[in-house]
């Protein structure tokens, strides 16, 4: 097979389309696939932290990224146990953003889509779904097959497809269990008007979270 491409990454999540941007950036031959049709899928994880930030700042993109909707938080409090404590404080961070950006992730995963597409070298398939490998005559991995029996090649196959990953099941590659038996059900409660407070999360009797989005408390219930 005659392989062009650096890099295939499948899934276009946070994950895969800031690899995808890097190694653009970086002047590689990269690609990425994302199954669904569009970004407008419910996340539950809508904060961007300083790391992430300077990435976006030593790409040049910073300003851009800071013209989204966001709200900052540059230190929080936890209330746990019937006690508030102070939890994180990002004033000090030799970093350009010293704080975490809450923005919409498909807000966020958009920006990249646009920003990556300036580089020509990269590309971004929608609606191309990859469900099994393609092995080389020695028995490397070089490359994915789509749903629909498209074969993409890379040199570099990255599978960013997320906590069931399909390919990880073909590649026969066990996940670790890192030793947290739990999960979580997250839902959204709407904040009433007018309402303040630097509370960053409350946590009661281990199991109940609420991270506060300033108009609204991203919420979960933790479960065994």
């Amino acid at each position: 097979m005659d392989i062009n491409r650096d890099i295939l990454i499948v899934g276009g999540g946070a994950a895969g389309m800031m690899a995808g941007l890097l190694f653009a950036h970086g002047g590689l031959n990269v690609a990425v696939l994302e199954k669904h049709a569009d970004f407008l899928q419910d996340f539950t994880d809508d904060t961007v932290h300083p790391s992430t930030l300077e990435l976006f700042h030593q790409m040049g993109m910073l300003d851009d990224l800071l013209q989204l909707p966001h709200s900052r938080l540059d230190q929080a409090s936890i209330h746990i146990a019937g006690c508030q404590m102070k939890a994180l404080d990002f004033r000090n961070l030799p970093t350009a953003a010293h704080y975490i950006a809450m923005m919409l992730q498909w807000d966020l995963l958009n920006f990249m889509a646009t920003k990556a597409k300036r580089y020509a070298r990269f590309d971004l398939h929608m609606e191309t779904e990859a469900v099994d490998l393609l092995y080389n005559n020695a028995e490397r991995v070089c490359g994915v097959e789509t749903m629909i029996g498209q074969r993409l090649d890379a040199k570099l196959v990255i599978a960013s497809d997320g906590r069931r990953s399909v390919l990880r099941g073909k590649a026969e590659l066990p996940p670790q269990n890192i030793g947290a038996p739990m999960d979580v059900f997250w839902f959204r409660i709407d904040k009433p008007e007018g309402y303040g407070g630097d509370v960053f999360e409350t946590v009661q009797a281990g199991r109940f979270m609420m991270i506060d989005h300033q108009d609204y408390y991203q919420s979960a219930y933790v479960f065994n």
